[in-house]
């Protein structure tokens, strides 16, 4: 009997569905660069307790603590999002990872509906996009469609976390 609780204590400490854990993940989705005593004292427990669901669940490639550059405060001058129809017998995915390595490529999803692909693409410049829609859109055997959508103005970008967003005309 005290080995089951132990299983199941430990999947619990690896499970995101836990409620400490959720927890923990909302305060480090807020800045993943709080310290852990600063959460262990929100929490209300200590800070190897914290020490060790953090590396429980990046064992267990729950979580991963990363940088996400936005491409507004690098002062990217063009952004546009792509809806993209694969050419025939092609799988979107392998579309997709393409541009897995492409710093213009910010955001790749796999969607339903009258595209396959929505990408969203920053350049430097009206060129540069250009550029970039001739070498890697165009001109690929493995693309059949593409809709340009230039952005005009950003409103909100949950994804990239823009805590501190504010309307303008508020």
């Amino acid at each position: 009997m005290a080995d089951l609780n132990l299983t199941e204590q430990r999947r619990s400490i690896r499970s995101p569905a836990d409620e400490l854990n959720g927890q923990i993940i909302a305060i480090l989705e807020e800045d993943g660069r709080t310290p852990f005593s600063e959460i262990a004292m929100t929490l209300g427990v200590s800070e190897g307790t914290i020490r060790n669901r953090v590396s429980a669940l990046r064992e267990a490639n729950m979580l991963r603590i990363v940088a996400i550059a936005d491409p507004v405060a690098r002062e990217y001058k063009t952004d546009a999002i792509l809806g993209v129809k694969v050419a025939p017998g092609v799988a979107p995915a392998d579309v997709a990872f393409r541009f897995q390595d492409d710093p213009r490529v910010v955001f790749a999803l796999w969607v339903a509906g009258s595209f396959d692909l929505i990408l969203e693409i920053v350049s430097d410049d009206a060129d540069a996009l250009q550029d970039f829609l001739e070498d890697e859109i165009h001109s690929a055997i493995d693309i059949a469609h593409v809709e340009v959508m230039m952005g005009m103005k950003n409103f909100k970008n949950q994804f990239l976390l823009k805590r501190d967003w504010k309307p303008e005309n508020g």
